[in-house]
């Protein structure tokens, strides 16, 4: 990795150094690091890399101000993957289901590989997060989504759905597989 990837890093540290995973005190940093990590494991360029270090800095830390800053430092590509990683930039957010439907459309409907690959990084790693938070928490979990029990295992079924309408990937299956558990964990046909 070149130095632009550990700029990335160090200015996605500085965006979210405040922030924490929902309902823990992990800093969100680790978060950005298990998106990265997952998309170097599964083939992803530097450009990639570096879209999962930075896929949540529009959306929670400036809109549009830090998309140019994203563009200015690390060029068009990261900042195109970003932007289709972003579900929403403006605060306060619009409804958390109508959000979320937009955002599934927008995978369905001709989103990028490199946007598929990033975006599907980090719901892997947010589904991995909720089945072993669900084995620690029971159904007490759900009071940290906004969808709440029904809307959360809605939308992480559709994404699945959406990821597969641009072809199957091991990362897909992972993720198809992670979610299969979160749902049979939570007793849903």
């Amino acid at each position: 990795m070149s130095q632009r990837f550990r700029d990335a890093l160090v200015y996605a540290a500085e965006l979210h150094e405040k922030q924490v995973r929902k309902g823990s005190d992990t800093p969100y940093v680790a978060h950005l690091l298990a998106v990265a990590s997952l998309v170097l494991e599964h083939g992803g360029s530097e450009d990639e890399a570096i879209a999962g270090l930075l896929h949540d800095a529009i959306e929670d830390q400036g809109g549009d101000a830090t998309r140019q800053e994203i563009r200015r430092r690390f060029g068009e590509v990261v900042t195109a993957i970003v932007d289709g990683c972003t579900d929403a930039e403006v605060v306060p957010k619009p409804p958390w289901r109508a959000r979320k439907e937009a955002y599934v459309a927008h995978i369905a409907e001709g989103s990028s590989p490199s946007v598929r690959l990033v975006s599907s990084a980090d719901k892997l790693h947010n589904a991995r997060t909720i089945v072993a938070d669900y084995r620690a928490l029971g159904e007490k979990l759900w009071s940290r989504f906004s969808g709440g029990r029904e809307g959360t295992l809605w939308y992480y079924r559709a994404l699945c759905d959406a990821y597969q309408v641009g072809g199957g990937t091991p990362i897909l299956d992972e993720l198809l597989r992670t979610v299969a558990e979160l749902e049979r964990l939570a007793g849903t046909p």
